[in-house]
């Protein structure tokens, strides 16, 4: 065994934990803040196999949280899949890495090739879109996001949350995350949901709960029947709690918004797997 394939310390996530991740394919979609976190954390977990997703090139106010980011980038303008690239392969220079700039849905290719789909995306309808991307192939969805609410005595409220939603089970609109109220006043800013303030230790945070139930979902070392997980993040008194937001919402037992004649998915999309 070669130094950089060492897994040792993580032996408690099973015997054949350290095959089992080098098989494994992941598309991680959005390798900003949260997306870079992820990036860096399945590496060094020892994921053989990412697709990255992202169409923009880094900026300077991307520093504050983009992980693997330089000033030297900033300065020359680099793709951040290509940084997300490079931050991976230098911590497992035997991963085999694709990357693609481009919006996510000029490259289903990507995501169809995965075993799971991260999203790291901003906005409620992107994330929608993204959860039936995960639905048409078949793909357990694991998503994180992060607010920052200005409070009427001028501090600020951080919050966030990392949600997994797998097929035939129910999704982030069985669970109230995703309401007809929220997309309608979303689609009426035309998608434009504004400039999102993010900070990296919560990024980071998240990052680490997506990549936590991610583990939770291959290896053996926790055993946990879930049908979905949804932890909600107070960054304000920096604890994590299960959401208690599903159980408003009624038992269904199917998911009524992807599967069957009304749930094909989005357009463009091919159900048959590469």
């Amino acid at each position: 065994m070669t130094n950089d394939r060492d897994f040792s310390r993580q032996s408690f996530l099973g015997a054949h934990s350290e095959e089992l991740f080098a098989n494994l394919r992941v598309a991680i979609v959005g390798l900003g803040g949260g997306g870079s976190h992820i990036a860096q954390q399945l590496a060094h977990l020892g994921v053989g196999h990412f697709r990255l997703i992202d169409p923009d090139n880094i900026e300077a106010s991307n520093l504050n949280r983009l992980i693997g980011g330089t000033q030297d980038d900033v300065d020359n303008e680099r793709p951040k899949v290509e940084i997300a690239t490079r931050l991976v392969l230098g911590i497992r220079p035997w991963a085999k890495v694709t990357s693609r700039q481009a919006k996510w849905q000029e490259a289903d290719d990507l995501i169809r090739d995965a075993h799971v789909l991260f999203g790291c995306v901003d906005g409620y309808q992107q994330r929608d879109y993204l959860e039936t991307a995960a639905r048409r192939f078949g793909l357990p969805y694991i998503d994180i996001g992060m607010d920052v609410t200005r409070l009427h005595d001028a501090s600020f409220a951080v919050a966030g949350q990392m949600i997994m939603t797998l097929p035939d089970n129910p999704c982030m609109r069985c669970l109230g995350f995703l309401t007809p109220d929220k997309l309608a006043q979303e689609e009426n800013r035309y998608g434009d949901v504004g400039i999102n303030p993010q900070v990296v230790w919560t990024n980071g945070m998240l990052a680490s709960l997506a990549v936590g139930a991610f583990a939770k979902l291959f290896t053996p070392w926790f055993s946990a029947e879930e049908n979905y997980t949804w932890l909600e993040l107070d960054g304000n008194a920096q604890t994590v709690s299960r959401s208690q937001q599903p159980d408003y919402f009624p038992r269904l037992p199917v998911c009524p918004h992807h599967g069957g004649a009304n749930g094909l998915g989005e357009f463009g999309f091919d159900i048959r797997r590469s």
